[in-house]
């Protein structure tokens, strides 16, 4: 089967997956082709922000809204540290062609940010059979290609979404990660002030797997000073900074790949009776870390809209996600307490082990597309390190 959305003027884009299913539509931004798992994004705000987490690495986007890119780009809105991770997305998918900016804190059109980047967009596709292929199949692999002439030799694009090796296995993290290192004093944004820096009377290491500046951000304006070092800095080495707390961060690909280095460090700091705060990846580290087990999901959760019902308040908060993998919850040894749950369909999104100052949280506590739910997770870890 073939799925065929042409539209006129002729394409010059288009989608193909690994099963030969096409979509076609209308280029921006870079030209060429580019392999990628391929998902859907909820959100109706911030795409800017999803095409600049490294969390997206190697993963095609697409947006179920239909209106992307009408309020252009900005700088502030950056969420990439590294300049990997600000191509770390191989791919845009949206419904309606792109309008020009309008919005006052705009600094340039999506087209055009998206061609600086080398990141290729798809305009005009069917974006609603894109999402309910994805709901039906799970995300396939896929190649998207951009030729202003129109040129595609789909079988040879489907050959190549065929042969790339997917997700299931791969670090990415390393590929993300800074690679010395930093200080960071940037605080969350303010009206009329924007960005400010501020200075922390307690000092945290952050560890860096694909870390999004929103998370820096929102430490600082918990009261830390932030110190980011790379993924793979060794447990003896971060505590030599003497940190007063451990952030294990969000970032791309399989778990499981990336704790082959990472989970012996955890282990360490754990041991350290070190406050310790988890985030997507750092989430699912911290759970392989104590025991536990993760799975790749079907479809993953990628959205700003998701209810997760946390257990230590009997509240429901309205969070951001994205994340394809997941921690298995049947695998939670006793020394776990499961604290956050996903109220689309009951995934864990957080633990905490028992007895220490150490939780984590599946979903991104940083990311505030409307509600600021999440944003007492940073002020609970900040308690536990001046508590502690």
């Amino acid at each position: 089967m073939t799925i065929d959305y042409s539209p006129d003027p002729a394409p010059t884009a288009v989608l193909v997956l690994a099963t030969g299913d096409t979509f076609y539509g209308i280029g921006i931004g870079a030209t060429g082709s580019a392999v990628g798992e391929v998902c859907f994004n909820t959100a109706i705000t911030g795409y800017q922000e999803i095409l600049t987490d490294p969390s997206y690495a190697a993963q095609i986007v697409t947006f179920t809204f239909p209106h992307i890119g009408n309020t252009g780009t900005t700088d502030e809105d950056e969420e990439a540290t590294t300049d990997a991770a600000r191509t770390a997305a191989r791919g845009a998918i949206v419904r309606a062609a792109v309008t020009p900016a309008s919005n006052w804190r705009s600094e340039g059109e999506l087209g055009a940010w998206l061609s600086a980047r080398g990141i290729i967009g798809l305009s005009g596709v069917d974006t609603r059979a894109l999402t309910a292929y994805i709901r039906d199949n799970g995300m396939p692999n896929g190649v998207i290609a951009h030729d202003p002439d129109g040129q595609f030799d789909i079988p040879a694009l489907a050959e190549q979404a065929r042969s790339w090796n997917g997700l299931v296995g791969a670090d990415l993290a390393k590929d993300m990660a800074a690679d010395a290192p930093f200080d960071w004093r940037q605080a969350r944004w303010q009206w009329k002030d924007g960005h400010t820096d501020q200075d922390g009377a307690k000092r945290v290491v952050l560890i860096d797997y694909g870390v999004k500046r929103n998370i820096l951000r929102n430490l600082v304006s918990s009261g830390l000073a932030v110190t980011v070092v790379p993924g793979t800095t060794s447990a003896e080495d971060i505590l030599a900074l003497k940190p007063d707390g451990v952030v294990l961060s969000n970032g791309p690909g399989d778990p499981e790949a990336t704790g082959e280095y990472a989970i012996p460090v955890i282990q360490q700091l754990i041991a350290a009776d070190m406050p310790i705060l988890g985030i997507c990846l750092g989430h699912q580290m911290l759970a392989l870390a104590l025991g536990a087990k993760t799975v790749k999901m079907e479809q993953g959760h990628h959205g700003a809209n998701h209810p997760v019902m946390d257990h230590t308040t009997d509240k429901v908060e309205i969070v951001s996600m994205n994340h394809g993998f997941a921690v298995d919850q049947a695998s939670l040894p006793d020394t776990v307490e499961e604290t956050h749950v996903s109220l689309f369909d009951g995934t864990n999104c957080g633990i905490r082990l028992k007895g220490k100052p150490v939780f984590s949280v599946q979903h991104h506590p940083e990311a505030s597309p409307g509600p600021q739910d999440s944003f007492y997770l940073f002020d609970r870890f900040a308690d536990a390190v001046r508590a502690a």
